[in-house]
């Protein structure tokens, strides 16, 4: 795959959006913060040390446009590098630091089926077309308009459980709390360009694109990012107690390419009927796009904030909640009835209008660089800035 225009990763109404992000500079050894400005990327470095703190700012667009910065690279070599993966030059990181990578799961209906799919199969993708088919029995196609917690959906629950089909499920899909867990560590996300990682012990998997808030520590949303959710279906579907095996490994979590912060031009309200669009592009030629319609979604955005920040949890430096997918692959990708699996080296972008693109390649888990860089290296690293910060001499 060809290295995209420089366009291309920025959102349609790029003239317009105020977006932030974060670069690996090997000039300095460390990561900066950066804002797109037209053509050019400027580090902000000398305001903000992360994004953390300039999402903390009062008003951050605001923050971001009277910030003075210094233009150091161009969008184009630093798309190229990143998907180059050259990591001797500048390059793309995800938009995110210090914020903790928290994730809700079955936030869309038809989504909801396809977990009940993957635990009645127990994780074998050989059973998954008949499975669909009898859960599609059940629901007689009429639940794609509920509201979680009401009494349709509880009748909707109550159906599937007399026909043998209770699952756990069934509880965060139509009862009145959200999943919402913790998907990745600080500083482990993966930005545009990135390798994400399957791991050996996944036959059946899939990427997730989704719409991932920014949310400051007092919970309120300050942007919006995409995100690739990778899943691991087969070890999700034996037991939900491996969710932690099956969506925290290395490189699980792509984030980016930018967080796009609310302004007069852009708030929560454009992002309600946003439509994330998916590709995956394999080296064997196969294809595959799917969307993630946010006007489906089950839950208002506001909900899944309210159930992850409140009285009973803080996030003192903030954190980035992925909102959940109505995308499930089911086109064959091999063998008719198998459905969809990554393989080795797939392109899998995710776009839409307001945010833009992420792209990133398939590899194998236990293959890729390990993940070294973490929140020790980065306070080593801000040491090393203060000094310039506060105007004296190194």
């Amino acid at each position: 795959m060809a290295v995209e225009k420089t366009i291309h990763i920025l959102p349609t109404e790029a003239e317009r959006a105020t977006l932030v992000g974060r670069v690996w500079d090997p000039e300095s050894g460390g990561p900066r913060v950066v804002a797109v400005r037209g053509d050019d990327v400027v580090d902000l470095t000398g305001t903000f040390l992360t994004v953390s703190e300039l999402l903390e700012s009062a008003d951050p667009a605001g923050a971001v446009a009277s910030a003075d910065g210094v233009v150091r690279w161009t969008l184009a070599e630093l798309v190229g590098a990143s998907w180059e993966r050259d990591s001797g030059r500048a390059h793309l990181l995800a938009p995110i630091d210090l914020q903790v990578v928290k994730a809700c799961g079955v936030t869309f209906v038809e989504s909801m089926v396809e977990r009940v799919i993957e635990e009645r199969c127990g994780g074998d993708f050989n059973r998954a077309a008949e499975v669909r088919r009898t859960v599609g029995e059940a629901l007689g196609g009429s639940i794609t308009s509920l509201k979680p917690g009401s009494e349709a959906a509880r009748q909707a629950k109550e159906v599937l459980i007399a026909e043998s089909m209770w699952s756990q499920y069934l509880e965060v899909g139509l009862g009145p709390d959200p999943e919402v867990f913790t998907k990745a560590p600080v500083l482990s996300a993966v930005g545009f360009g990135a390798d994400i990682g399957i791991p050996t012990f996944s036959s059946w998997n899939n990427p997730e694109p989704e719409l991932v808030l920014a949310v400051d520590s007092t919970g309120r949303v300050r942007g919006a990012t995409l995100g690739n959710d990778v899943n691991l279906r087969d070890v999700e579907g034996r037991s939900a107690l491996l969710l932690g095996k099956a969506k925290d490994n290395n490189a699980s979590a792509a984030v980016g390419p930018f967080i796009r912060l609310f302004d007069a031009s852009f708030t929560l309200e454009d992002l309600r009927t946003e439509e994330i669009v998916l590709e995956v592009q394999g080296e064997d030629g196969y294809r595959l796009e799917g969307r993630n319609n946010l006007g489906r979604i089950s839950r208002p955005f506001e909900e899944l904030v309210e159930a992850t920040h409140g009285a009973h949890h803080q996030y003192p430096d903030g954190f980035v909640l992925f909102t959940g997918t109505l995308f499930a692959p089911t086109q064959d990708r091999d063998t008719p009835g198998l459905g969809f699996t990554h393989k080795e080296g797939d392109a899998v972008t995710i776009r839409s209008r307001h945010l833009g693109a992420l792209a990133n390649r398939t590899g194998v888990t236990e293959e890729l660089a390990p993940w070294t860089f973490g929140l020790g290296s980065l306070f080593a690293y801000l040491r090393t800035l203060e000094p310039a910060r506060n105007g004296v001499s190194a």
